[in-house]
């Protein structure tokens, strides 16, 4: 076994085509990210990769529906959304494939 630590990953991304990286993969990348009540993630799209997003603590407001606990969200390429926690919050978010710079923000 190793052992590693999810702050040592930028943005909590830990697997992926990327570095650092636990594993190195094109197919898919993996990330746990934490936020606290009031953040927010600006509206934004890929071009390449559908996300699956699972509200695993908390609740959150993506495109105005409110989520929560044990919600998954699939939001397929060319769809937009924003991300606001509505109290603190652990998502867990797989983007298929791994892209490098495919995030695009909507004014």
């Amino acid at each position: 076994m190793i052992k590693y630590n999810l702050q040592d990953f930028v943005g909590g991304w830990f697997v992926g085509d990327f570095n650092p990286s636990i594993e190195k993969s094109q197919n898919f990348e993996v990330c746990i990210k934490r936020y606290t009540k009031g953040d927010y993630d600006h509206k934004h799209y890929h071009l390449l990769s559908d996300e699956i997003t699972v509200i695993v603590l908390g609740s959150a407001r993506m495109n105005g529906t409110i989520y929560q606990a044990n919600d998954i969200i699939q939001i397929n390429k060319g769809e937009s959304t924003d991300f606001e926690a509505l109290e603190d919050c652990v998502t867990c978010v797989v983007k298929i494939p791994s892209s490098k710079n495919d995030k695009y923000l909507v004014d």
